[in-house]
């Protein structure tokens, strides 16, 4: 029961805030500290950061905004980084506030696009602000989900985009996983957007418990003090570090243990299951081995059931582990699910999926997955099909699936929180090599853990393996840094634009203003500090160098001395250097005149000595390349030497006569000349020293005059001399360092202008830009996004497309948005009607390369053919099976969900070709053509 205080106090906020009054009893649960001063804020008119954990409730403060915009007469669009999640959170609001109040716009979907609550991506908003639409017309709000995206190395520059080009009276709500720069981002955005409220909340609502399986049991990954009081210190669970011993000491051996309770907390019992024996892929027979067997998927998921622990997600960072975890639980019998609930995953499952073609049900494995669903168990990643996923996260979110093996997208805002996480790894694909997760990223993904409302606490459990110190998942688990870095950079569409609207000035003046360049310039505040201190200290030494007459002439005399003694430092070393050339070059040429069967001494190293030359080696091809003669020595060692091994010219101290091929990788023939070696008489010459002359410097009339006139002046004799010298030696060497860090804040200073700049030439190179003014190429470039945008519309304008037919035109359209995962080696397929528009769109892209690489401009990424030959037998009408089997004849691994995703992004780039040439136009007409094409069937399933 509420005080007397606590009620007047109360009554006092409702009567200043009455939409929040009006707000909160929509709810079914109190607000948090955070939301409510985040819903304050914006009532109050300011802009507000929210950033708190994973499940903490950050979108009530969005809803909050959707709530004052509809009961204001306003409008609200709610941002969000991906098209799953606009579509979630649209049929969220949709129910909240009914179907004709709120819309969805995601590029390939529009429902209700007028409405006054409007869910979108991104993206979506950029353009329209580039387009200045009319549905930014009474524009209120605009709450942007998952702000962190901004990092994104891809898509994150659209945000800052957003948010600097949003107009001043719209009040912008952004939502933020927990980030350790929260205050950086919050300073920036009161520099761009004015007044914003920063709210920061790190207290998860479900508290998280960290776990290591080890074998078939569980152990705390924390000490009972570091569980219960949260500390800073890093303690590992005493019976972990024991158990973790053990197994190592026994050679990685798996030992079950005859106890192994499963966690104190949480229980909510076990479900029932298949029966089956106790055998099965990772299950221990009771005796060690000499080599580590982790418990099978189903020993955890049966587990983490017993103790009560379902609903858990298992993040495995690879999509064929994924659904093998899958087919390994279906084939083992497990079941999660009561006959009740399978009827009602089948009704959904029908619901969901009706759509799809009969034909290719098979092809797409529907009923795998259809019964690993009825069981309780799923797949979750991005090459599946869109409505499989969809599916999946409504049946999650239900309850009705238990047990989901996913990709590390799945921690991307899509709501499926589970009571446990799993990791099986710390060690993740990042495309280029394998690498640790950072601990932002391990915090990303078990923060997924604890459903808040629903879970007194949450559960994150790591598989251990051998090499694995607990210790360091223990400080993984504890750190909290996930740092916010801006990925914004201006690019060739940006460009145009913001010439378009603003002019060259004000573009550079708002490019200063981004959040990328407000962090560059905070990072060379300290490189400016230590270039004044290092001024200061440089003052000093000056002072120092000018000795007891502290003169300004005394002064310049040392100077003037210390530059003579500079000067023929560098002159020895000139000659040094020219000395090393010229004996390296004498090397080579010796070297060059060997023939087969020269018999020379090896001067030093292992293998001096007498040697015979097998083959002289010498490069033939005009490519400059040194002679490695091929030898073998009286020890019986073949091999290469380099000019490396020989410091002075060889000569052939005689000759030995050789078979016409001597095999040198046989033991026996390298004996047989070893011998015949050393039966030649010869000897190798002592060594007397190199044969280079020293002292020819001596010779070398500019060093001898330096010398000269370093010891007639007049400083030379003086007896501070050396201690003067010292001085001078640090201020040149600190003047040295001081002209670096110098040189490094004028590069970071203003990097985003320049850059743009250096784009605005390029641009007007090639007439997108006539001054401030767009061209009509421009005016078309501004029209096309992505990360190929320059080439597209260099292929427009050149007329490369003109004359192919709808199929041809999305398979060279393909090569402009496809990226294949890996390399496979093969030799991608290309329709022979469309070979001749490739490689004049593969031309167009060396030639752009080349402009890049002069401007100094990061490289538009090459034309990649892989997906052409599916997208365009698809375009042609072929069968869904027919088109992936196709692609695997060709060498190209291609999943139904990735066809699908691929086709998509195949279509928006058709959109954008046909929207900017006009419907009269040959290639606008063949794009129209080609989109009609490729939306059929399974691709065109979930678009509106």
């Amino acid at each position: 029961m509420r005080s007397p205080a606590e009620a007047y106090a109360q009554a006092r906020t409702r009567a200043a805030h009455p939409e929040l009054g009006n707000f909160v009893p929509t709810l079914s649960f109190e607000l948090d500290d955070f939301q409510r001063r985040g819903c304050l804020a914006l009532e109050e008119g300011h802009g507000v950061l929210v950033c708190a954990p994973t499940g903490a409730g950050k979108t009530v403060v969005g809803e909050f905004a959707v709530h004052l915009a509809l009961a204001r007469g306003q409008k609200c669009f709610y941002t969000t980084p991906i098209k799953a999640l606009s579509n979630q959170k649209y049929a969220d609001l949709a129910a909240r506030h009914g179907a004709d109040s709120v819309g969805l716009l995601t590029g390939d979907t529009a429902v209700n696009g007028s409405a006054p609550v409007v869910v979108m991506t991104t993206e979506v908003l950029r353009n329209m602000l580039y387009a200045d639409a009319p549905a930014l017309d009474g524009l209120a709000y605009v709450v942007m989900d998952e702000v962190h995206y901004l990092a994104d190395r891809f898509r994150g520059a659209v945000w800052e985009e957003v948010i600097l080009h949003l107009p001043d009276h719209v009040q912008l709500a952004s939502l933020s996983a927990t980030v350790s720069n929260a205050e950086e981002f919050g300073d920036w955005l009161v520099e761009v957007r004015g007044d914003t409220t920063v709210v920061v909340d790190e207290t998860r609502p479900v508290p998280l418990w960290q776990h290591m399986v080890v074998g078939s049991r569980m152990f705390d990954l924390f000490s009972e003090e570091k569980q219960q009081a949260g500390g800073h210190e890093v303690k590992v669970d005493p019976t972990l570090a024991k158990a973790v011993a053990e197994v190592d000491r026994d050679g990685g051996g798996h030992r079950r243990s005859r106890s192994g309770p499963p966690p104190r907390r949480g229980r909510d019992g076990g479900r029932r299951r298949d029966d089956r024996g106790s055998g099965g892929p990772g299950r221990s027979n009771g005796r060690s081995g000499p080599s580590y067997r982790p418990p099978s998927r189903v020993d955890v998921i049966e587990r983490l059931d017993a103790a009560g622990l379902l609903p858990a997600i298992t993040f495995i960072f690879s999509r064929a582990g994924c659904d093998a975890a899958v087919t390994q639980c279906v084939r083992s019998g497990l079941r999660l699910t009561e006959a009740s609930e399978v009827e009602e995953i089948r009704a959904i499952v029908d619901r969901r999926t009706s759509a799809l073609p009969d034909a290719d049900l098979d092809v797409l494995g529907y009923w795998e997955w259809r019964e690993g669903l009825e069981r309780g168990v799923a797949a979750h990643h991005a090459g599946m099909l869109p409505a499989f996923k969809e599916t999946v996260e409504e049946l999650f979110v239900r309850g009705l699936v238990r047990a989901v093996f996913a990709t590390e997208t799945l921690a991307l805002g899509i709501n499926m929180p589970a009571r446990t996480v799993v990791l099986e790894k710390l060690v993740k694909y990042n495309g280029e090599s394998h690498v640790e997760l950072t601990p932002g990223e391990y915090t990303q993904l078990t923060g997924r853990a604890g459903r808040r409302g629903i879970d007194v606490e949450g559960h994150a459990v790591v598989l251990w393996a051998p090499g694995m110190d607990p210790a360091q998942v223990a400080g993984l688990a504890s750190t909290r840094t996930y740092p916010l870095r801006s990925s914004f950079r201006p690019g060739y569409n940006m460009a145009v634009n913001l010439v378009d609207r603003l002019g060259i000035a004000d573009a550079r003046e708002l490019l200063e203003q981004s959040f990328a360049q407000f962090q560059a310039d905070r990072s060379v505040v300290h490189l400016a500090k230590r270039v004044e201190r290092n001024r200061e200290a440089l003052d000093g030494y000056a002072e120092a160098m000018a000795g007891e007459d502290g003169t300004e002439e005394s002064l310049a005399g040392f100077q003037e001395y210390m530059d003579l003694r500079r000067r023929l430092s560098e002159r020895e070393k000139q000659l040094a250097r020219q000395g090393r050339s010229q004996a390296k070059a004498e090397a080579s040429a010796s070297l060059e005149a060997l023939r087969t069967g020269d018999v020379i001494a090896v001067p030093s190293g292992k293998r001096a000595g007498l040697a015979v030359v097998i083959d002289p080696g010498v490069d033939r091809s005009g490519r400059g390349m040194e002679p490695r003669p091929l030898v073998l020595t009286e020890d019986r060692w073949a091999g290469r030497l380099t000019i490396a091994d020989f410091p002075d010219p060889v000569t052939a101290l005689g000759t030995m006569k050789l078979p016409k091929r001597v095999d040198h990788k046989v033991p026996r023939v390298r004996r047989d000349l070893a011998n015949a070696l050393r039966e030649t008489g010869l000897q190798a010459p002592s060594r007397q020293g190199s044969r280079r002359r020293r002292g020819a410097d001596t010779e070398d009339p500019e060093l001898a005059s330096l010398r000269r006139a370093l010891r007639s002046h007049p400083m030379h004799g003086r007896s501070d001399r050396d201690d003067r010298a010292r001085w001078a030696e640090r201020h040149a060497k600190l003047a040295r360092e001081n002209d670096q860090l110098e040189q490094r804040v004028r590069s970071t200073t203003h990097s985003l202008a320049r850059n743009f700049d250096r784009i605005r030439g390029l641009l007007a190179e090639r007439e997108y830009l006539d001054g401030e003014e767009l061209t009509a190429d421009g005016r078309r470039l501004a029209r096309l996004w992505g990360e190929s945008d320059l080439l597209v519309a260099e292929c427009l304008r050149h007329g490369v497309w003109v004359g192919l037919g709808a199929a041809e035109l999305a398979a060279v359209a393909s090569s402009l948005v496809y990226d294949s995962r890996r390399d496979d080696g093969g030799m991608p397929r290309v329709p022979d009607a469309a070979e001749s528009a490739v490689t004049s769109t593969v031309q167009l892209w060396q030639d752009l390369v080349a402009d890049e690489r002069r401007h100094h401009l990061d490289r538009t990424r090459e034309p990649d053919l892989g997906f052409a030959w599916p997208v365009h037998r698809w375009a042609k009408g072929d069968a869904l099976s027919a088109v992936l089997s196709s692609a695997r004849s060709h060498g190209i691994e291609l999943s139904a969900g990735d066809f699908v995703r691929w086709c998509r992004q195949v279509l928006d780039l058709l959109d954008q070709i046909r929207a900017v040439c006009g419907g009269e136009d040959p290639v606008g007409r063949a794009a129209s053509d080609a989109g009609r094409a490729i939306r059929r069937g399974v691709v065109a399933v979930g678009e509106s």
